[in-house]
């Protein structure tokens, strides 16, 4: 069965960073596309940021410049580099292996 596990999350200043971690416990990380998604309270789960397997990435314009995704095929994991963090970046950012594998989650909150 594969497994998705993120880490990373906490509480951070707006203007600060935080690195989340996605780890897969399957081959099939190396060739299947990744993304991570977020969910705020009272709205629905939206892209963040995808990666595929040749490493060619798309990001939500929220995030444009601010954020960084990566993958390292030899660990089963990817990478995503938040930079000058804002209040509206709080919620449970998830990592999605495709075609539909899910991470528990992890909570980002950005606050003064």
């Amino acid at each position: 069965q594969v497994q998705v596990v993120e880490s990373g999350g906490g509480l951070v200043q707006p203007g600060g960073s935080l690195r989340l971690v996605c780890a897969a416990s399957d081959s099939i990380f190396s060739i299947n596309a990744m993304g991570w998604y977020r969910q705020a309270p009272g709205k629905q789960r939206a892209l963040v940021a995808h990666i595929t397997s040749r490493h060619a990435t798309v990001y939500a314009d929220s995030v444009k410049g601010r954020f960084t995704i990566s993958r390292d095929n030899a660990k089963n994991t990817i990478y995503l580099q938040m930079n000058n963090l804002k209040p509206e970046d709080t919620a449970v950012y998830y990592c999605n292996l495709e075609p539909d594998f899910w991470g528990q989650g992890t909570q980002v909150t950005v606050s003064s």
